[in-house]
C-alpha cells in the first residue's frame, strides 16, 4: 500500500503544532514568564527556541521523511549495515506510551471541566467549594475513568479515519478554533479593570527579576522550557515527517510549527495573567490554578459561564490535539512494524492504553499511599520523570547523534533531506554544532533535571545513586553512537570499500 501523505501544507503545519502545542504551553509558561522577567525571559525563551527546538524538530521530520517510515521501522532504513541504532526505537515507544497512561487521563480532566463549565455545575460556588469540586474528581475512580475513556475513544476514533480523512481534518479545524478562542479570550481578558498590571507583570522585561533569580536560573529555566515544551524526542514529529512530501523543505515548515507553538504559549500567558491580576488572585502554576484558580476568576466575570465553557473548551482541543498525534505515534509502529490493518492497531491500542492508564488514575485515589518518588508524588509524577526527564531528552540524543554521526544517517544525507524542496534551506555548515554542541547542550538539561529532582545534601546517597544512573544511561548511547556494537564492522568496511572501487 501507498503510504498516506497530507492533503494539504496547512493541514500539516497544524497537525505537527497541534503536536507541539500542550499543557505546558498554557499552565506552565506564563507562570515561569512572568516569574523570570516577562518579555525579558520571552526573549531569552525565543533564542534557545531557533538554537535547540528547530534543530532537533528538523532532525525528527527528516528522519520521518527520508525514511518514509514511523519510529517502528525509520532507524532500519537509514541506518548503516549492522549498526544497531534501531534499538533507539524502544526509546520512542515506551515514550509515547508512559506518555499517554497519564495524558489521555488529564485529557479527560479538561473535557470534564468543560462540561461542569458548561452545565454551570460551577457557577455560584464558593472558592473553597469550587477547590473541593476538584479534589472530589480526583478521589473518585469512577468518574477519572469516564472521562479518561472517552478522551481515549474520541482520539483513536479520529485516528481510525486515517491521516487525511481523520486527523488533518479533525485537528486542522480544532488549532484554527482553538487559535480563534485564544484571540477572544485573549482580547477579553486585557479588557477587565485592573488588566493592565498583568500586562505588565508579563510583558515588561524586568531584568531586575533575571538577577534576581540568577541569570544562570533564568537562562536554564528559559533552555529547558524551550526543551520540553514542543514534544521533540520520542518521534511525535517524525511520524509526521514520514507522511510529508518532498515539494518544500524542512527548515522552513519546522520554524513555522515552532511559530504556532509560541504563539499559543504567548496567548495562554495575556488570556491567564491579565484576569488573575484583574481579580488579585496569584498566578500560580500547574493544575490548582487551571482547575481552583481561574473557574475563581470566571465566577466573578460578567459572563463567566461563557467565558470558562470557551476556556475548557480551548484547554480540550490543545490537549486533544497532542493525544491525537502521539496515538497516531504508536498505531504506525504496528502498521510498519507489525503490518496491522489500522482498524487493528486501533482496537488493540484503546484497549492497551485504557489499561495503561489505570495506574495514573487509581493513583489520585486506590493507590495513592503509592509514592514513588517520595513523600508526596503519586504514580503520574512517576509516569512523567520518566518521559520528561529521561525518554525526551535521551531520544532527542539519539536522533542528533544518529543524523550527524557517519555510522548512523550521516551528516550529509541529512543536510540533503533537509534542503529538499522549495523554501528556506538549511544554509551553511551546522556538523560541529550539531554533532558536539547541541548533543552536550542537551546532556546538560538532561543532567541538570537530575540534579533538580534528586539533589538533597542530607541524603546524598540517594543523590548519587539516581545521578549514577543517568549518567550510565547517557554512557549507554555513547557506546550507540560510537558504533562498537556493531558486529559486522570489518565487513562493512569492506564492503563499502570496495562499492567506492567499482
Amino acid at each position: 500500500m501507498a503510504r498516506e501523505k497530507f492533503g494539504s501544507r496547512l493541514g500539516f503545519i497544524l497537525v505537527s503544532a497541534g503536536c507541539a502545542v500542550g499543557l505546558g504551553n498554557v499552565w506552565k509558561f506564563p507562570y515561569i514568564c512572568g516569574q523570570y522577567g516577562g518579555a525579558a525571559f520571552i526573549l531569552i525563551y525565543l533564542l534557545f527556541l531557533v538554537i535547540l527546538g528547530v534543530p532537533i524538530i528538523i532532525t525528527e521530520m527528516a528522519v520521518g521523511r527520508g525514511s518514509g517510515q514511523g519510529m517502528a521501522m525509520a532507524f532500519d532504513v537509514l541506518e548503516k549495515k549492522g549498526e544497531k541504532w534501531h534499538w533507539g526505537k524502544w526509546i520512542a515507544i515506551i515514550g509515547n506510551y508512559v506518555l499517554m497512561m497519564f495524558y489521555t487521563m488529564v485529557c479527560g480532566w479538561m473535557v470534564n471541566y468543560m462540561v461542569k463549565m458548561g452545565t454551570g455545575e460551577l457557577r455560584g460556588l464558593a472558592p473553597e467549594a469550587v477547590g473541593n469540586k476538584f479534589n472530589d474528581m480526583l478521589a473518585d475512580p469512577g468518574q477519572l475513568i469516564l472521562w479518561t475513556v472517552v478522551s481515549c475513544v474520541v482520539a483513536f476514533l479520529i485516528c481510525g479515519k486515517g491521516l487525511k480523512g481523520g486527523i488533518e481534518k479533525v485537528t486542522k479545524v480544532m488549532m484554527i478554533v482553538l487559535i480563534a478562542l485564544m484571540l477572544i479570550l485573549a482580547v477579553n481578558s486585557c479588557l477587565l479593570p485592573g488588566a493592565g498590571e498583568g500586562l505588565k507583570f508579563y510583558l515588561m522585561p524586568d531584568f531586575g527579576k533575571l538577577v534576581e533569580h540568577g541569570i544562570g536560573e533564568s537562562v536554564f529555566a528559559a533552555m529547558t522550557h524551550a526543551f520540553f515544551t514542543l514534544s521533540i524526542g520520542i518521534g511525535s514529529m517524525e511520524i509526521f515527517g514520514s507522511y510529508l512530501d518532498k515539494s518544500r523543505s524542512l527548515s522552513g515548515e519546522c520554524i513555522n510549527i515552532v511559530g504556532v507553538d509560541t504563539l499559543v504559549a504567548i496567548m495562554a500567558g495575556l488570556i491567564i495573567i491579565p484576569a488573575c491580576f484583574a481579580f488579585n488572585v496569584e498566578p500560580g502554576a500547574g493544575p490548582s490554578l487551571l482547575f481552583i484558580t481561574l473557574p475563581n476568576v470566571f465566577n466573578n466575570m460578567a459572563g463567566g459561564q461563557i467565558w470558562g465553557t470557551m476556556f475548557f473548551l480551548f484547554m480540550t482541543f490543545a490537549a486533544l490535539s497532542t493525544v491525537i498525534a502521539v496515538y497516531e505515534t504508536i498505531l504506525a509502529f504496528f502498521m510498519d512494524g507489525l503490518g496491522w490493518s489500522r482498524k487493528k492497531a486501533v482496537i488493540f491500542n484503546i484497549i492497551a492504553i485504557l489499561v495503561l492508564s489505570m495506574p495514573a488514575v487509581l493513583g489520585f485515589n486506590v493507590l495513592s499511599g503509592i509514592q514513588p518518588l517520595g513523600q508526596g508524588t503519586g504514580i503520574m509524577d512517576l509516569e512523567d520523570f520518566l518521559v520528561s526527564y529521561n525518554l525526551l531528552p535521551l531520544g532527542s540524543l539519539v536522533f542528533m547523534l544518529f543524523a550527524t554521526r557517519k555510522n548512523g544517517w550521516g551528516y550529509e544525507n541529512f543536510a540533503k533531506e533537509t534542503n529538499t524542496g522549495e523554501g528556506f534551506k538549511f544554509k551553511g555548515n551546522f556538523r560541529f554544532y550539531l554533532s558536539y554542541i547541541l548533543p552536550l547542550i542537551i546532556v546538560a538539561v538532561y543532567l541538570k533535571g537530575y540534579w533538580d529532582m534528586f539533589y538533597d545534601p542530607t541524603n546524598m546517597p540517594r543523590f548519587i545513586g539516581w545521578m549514577s544512573f543517568a549518567v550510565a544511561l547517557i554512557a549507554f548511547i555513547v557506546v550507540l553512537a560510537s558504533g562498537v556494537l556493531n558486529r559486522n564492522k570489518k565487513g562493512v568496511a569492506s564492503a563499502e570499500a570496495e562499492e567506492s572501487v567499482s
